[in-house]
């Protein structure tokens, strides 16, 4: 386990990280969820080991460290990680990223280009939720951390997903997904399709998302993946590990 500092009191960004050949692999996870746990599998597959490659957990989750006073907006998130992703001496990498990961990803891409090479986006969120949706409607902040909102939140997702969700701080957790709802402006759609770098889009065959149309227009790789549910790298492994390799192999 590696890690940096991204704040001046401290606060540490940690990954795991996979010695090899550049450019460097970047996985990030989604909400509530950690690298480690979702990718070792894929990462360590003969098809796309040999590079090197970090696992890294976002603020406030996994073994990343969860500071109550952070914000966790998107910006926040793409401008620690490049805080932490500059400390490793990364640049030009190869960006594989999840859910909200992909949404920190394309933020990442548009506010620090020189990072970023490539991005894989695997059932990435693009659009604001609509209005009455999300942790933020649910609940507030105080009925979320201090009440009984996380382990109502951590019951209705389920063993699997709470497993990873449990290690992600409370604020982090809300203020994250609060964020995430809101989106960015312009929205994450509207970054991606202005981002000169390559760009894939995962998802699952009976699930292609909104706008595909329009993003394969924009030069978005829009690329369906089998029998495969929301975490595509968990539910069909050698299905994700060959898009990717494909993604990537066609820059």
């Amino acid at each position: 386990m590696r890690g940096a500092q991204v704040r001046p009191d401290g606060t540490t960004i940690r990954w795991v990280e996979l010695p090899g050949t550049e450019p460097t692999r970047i996985y990030l996870h989604g909400l509530g969820a950690s690298s480690p746990a979702y990718y070792a599998a894929v990462a360590t597959n003969p098809t796309l080991s040999g590079q090197r490659s970090l696992l890294m957990d976002l603020l406030g989750h996994g073994i990343s460290d969860r500071p109550t006073d952070a914000s966790y907006t998107l910006e926040e998130h793409a401008d620690l990680l490049a805080i932490a992703l500059s400390a490793a001496g990364v640049s030009a990498a190869q960006v594989i990223a999840h859910s909200m990961g992909g949404a920190v990803a394309i933020v990442l891409a548009s506010r620090h280009p020189h990072l970023v090479s490539a991005l894989v986006l695997v059932d990435a969120t693009l659009d604001p939720q609509p209005p009455g949706e999300g942790l933020g409607a649910r609940y507030t902040e105080e009925q979320f951390v201090h009440g009984g909102g996380r382990s109502e939140t951590l019951t209705r997702v389920g063993t699997a997903w709470a497993a990873t969700m449990r290690l992600t701080g409370p604020e982090a957790l809300y203020r994250t997904a609060a964020h995430l709802g809101r989106g960015t402006t312009p929205t994450m759609r509207e970054l991606l399709v202005e981002l000169p770098v390559p760009r894939t889009y995962l998802h699952p065959a009976d699930n292609e998302p909104r706008g595909a149309r329009a993003l394969t227009d924009a030069g978005v790789r829009v690329v369906a993946v089998p029998e495969a549910g929301h975490n595509i790298m968990l539910d069909n492994p050698d299905g994700f590990v060959a898009a990717t390799e494909a993604a990537l192999r066609r820059r």
